[in-house]
C-alpha cells in the first residue's frame, strides 16, 4: 500500500509538475509578449529556472533523451508551418529558398568556423564543428516569430524565410555529422559526402510528396466513426514519413515540410479541423522542446562562455549571416531592403541546441563547453533578432500595409 501510494505521489507530480510548467509558459510569454520578448525566449528561461540550479530544481542532464524529444517536436512544427503555408506564396521562391537553404549554411558554417577558432583559440575542427551546428537558421524561432501578432511582414519574404528555415536543416545536420565523425574517426570522403547530402534531398522531396499524396487520397475515402481519430491519424502519418525517410537515407524534416506544404495546397475532408490541431500542436511541442532545452542547460557554466558566447553571437548577427545572405542571393533580382531583412532574419533556436547534443552523445572531447556556447548563442539570437525584428521590417517598408510601395521579389 505504501509503494502504491509513493508511486502515485511521484506520477501525480510528475504530471502536476509538467502541467503547471506549460500553464506557466502560456501565461508568462502572454504577459511578456507586451514588451516584445518573443515566447522562445519564455520557454527557454522557464526551463532554466525549473532546472537543478533553479528554483523547481529537476535534475535533468539526459542528452539522448532530449534530442529523442526535440527531434519529434521539431517534426510536428515543422509539418504544421508546411500545412498552413500556400504554395503560390512559394513557388516563386523555390530557387532563392534552395540556395539559402544550401549555399548559405555552408558559407556560414566556414565563417563562422574559421572565427570561432581564432577567437576562441581552438583547434579549426572544433571551430568548424561549432560553425556546423550554428549554421541554419531555426524553423520552430522563425515560424514563432513571423507568425506572432507583432509581425506583419510581406507574405513573400515571410514566405521565403519560413522555407529556408524549414529546408536548411539537412545541410547542418550533414555538416554536424561529418564533423564530428571526422573528429572521431579522421577519415570523411569528400565525395561521399557530397553524394550524401545530394541522397538526403531527394529522398527527402520523394517520400514527403508521396506520403502526401497518398496521405489526401486516404483522408478522402476513409469515414471514421468518430472526428476526433482524423488529427489521431494524421500525426501517425507525419510520424511515419519522417521515420521512413530518415532510414531510407533521407532528410526527415525535410520530407514532413513538402509532406505539409503538398497537404496544404489541397482541400480534402475536415481539412480546417486538421489545421486547428496541428497548430495547438505545434505550440505544445514548443513549449515542450524549449522548456526540456531550458533544463539540459546549467546556468552556471554559462557564466565561463558567456564573453565568447556574446562575440561569436554578434559575429553570426553582423558578419556571418548577412555575407553568406548577400552572396547566396547576389545572382537573384531581389530588392536590397528584402536582402537586408532576410540577412536579419537568421533565427538561431532548437535545431542549433539539438545539434549540439550530438558530439555530447558522440563523446566528443569538450562537447559540453560547445553545448553551453551554443545555447548562449541562441538566448542572444532569440532575444535580440526576435524583439528588434518587427520594428525593422516596418523601418525597411516590408509590412503588409506598405507592400504596393515596395519592390517584389522578382
Amino acid at each position: 500500500m505504501e509503494a502504491h501510494s509513493l508511486g502515485s505521489y511521484v506520477n501525480e507530480y510528475m504530471i502536476g509538475g509538467a502541467a503547471f510548467i506549460i500553464m506557466l509558459s502560456i501565461l508568462v510569454s502572454r504577459a511578456l509578449g507586451r514588451f516584445a520578448i518573443p515566447s522562445l525566449a519564455v520557454f527557454l528561461g522557464i526551463g532554466m529556472l525549473a532546472g537543478s540550479e533553479g528554483l523547481g530544481g529537476i535534475t535533468f542532464d539526459n542528452a539522448w533523451v532530449a534530442q529523442f524529444i526535440g527531434l519529434l517536436a521539431l517534426a510536428i512544427i515543422i509539418f504544421s508551418g508546411g500545412f498552413h503555408t500556400e504554395w503560390k506564396e512559394i513557388r516563386p521562391l523555390l530557387k532563392e529558398g534552395a540556395a539559402l537553404a544550401t549555399v548559405s549554411v555552408i558559407l556560414t558554417a566556414i565563417m563562422i568556423g574559421a572565427f570561432a577558432a581564432y577567437w576562441i583559440d581552438i583547434p579549426i575542427i572544433g571551430g568548424m564543428l561549432l560553425g556546423a551546428i550554428v549554421s541554419s537558421t531555426d524553423a520552430a524561432a522563425v515560424f514563432s516569430v513571423l507568425r506572432s501578432r507583432n509581425v506583419n511582414m510581406r507574405k513573400d519574404i515571410r514566405a521565403l524565410l519560413e522555407f529556408e528555415s524549414a529546408s536548411n536543416d539537412p545541410m547542418a545536420v550533414l555538416l554536424t555529422i561529418g564533423v564530428i565523425e571526422y573528429i572521431m574517426s579522421r577519415h570523411v570522403g569528400h565525395n561521399l559526402f557530397v553524394l550524401v547530402m545530394a541522397q538526403q534531398i531527394a529522398v527527402g522531396l520523394v517520400v514527403g510528396y508521396a506520403f502526401a499524396r497518398a496521405t489526401v487520397f486516404l483522408l478522402e475515402r476513409i469515414r471514421l466513426d468518430y472526428k476526433g481519430l482524423y488529427p489521431v491519424l494524421l500525426l501517425s502519418l507525419v510520424c511515419i514519413t519522417y521515420a521512413l525517410t530518415d532510414v531510407l537515407g533521407g532528410s526527415g524534416f525535410l520530407a514532413v515540410y513538402v509532406m505539409g506544404v503538398t497537404m496544404g495546397h489541397r482541400r480534402f475532408l475536415h481539412r480546417a479541423l486538421l489545421q486547428d490541431f496541428f497548430e495547438g500542436l505545434a505550440w505544445l511541442s514548443q513549449i515542450a522542446m524549449f522548456v526540456i532545452m531550458g533544463l539540459l542547460v546549467f546556468p552556471s557554466r554559462l557564466a565561463t562562455i558567456w564573453q565568447h558566447g556574446l562575440v561569436i553571437a554578434a559575429f553570426i548577427m553582423f558578419v556571418a549571416r548577412p555575407a553568406s545572405t548577400m552572396i547566396t542571393l547576389a545572382p537573384f533580382r531581389m530588392g536590397w531592403r528584402e536582402r537586408v531583412l532576410i540577412s536579419w532574419t537568421g533565427l538561431r533556436g532548437s535545431v542549433p541546441i539539438l545539434l549540439a547534443t550530438f558530439p555530447i552523445v558522440a563523446g566528443v572531447p569538450h562537447a559540453d563547453k560547445i553545448f553551453d556556447t551554443v545555447f548562449f548563442v541562441v538566448l542572444i539570437s532569440i532575444l535580440v533578432q526576435g524583439i528588434t525584428i518587427p520594428p525593422f521590417a516596418r523601418m525597411l517598408g516590408l509590412t503588409e500595409e506598405t507592400a504596393a510601395e515596395t519592390k517584389t521579389i522578382a
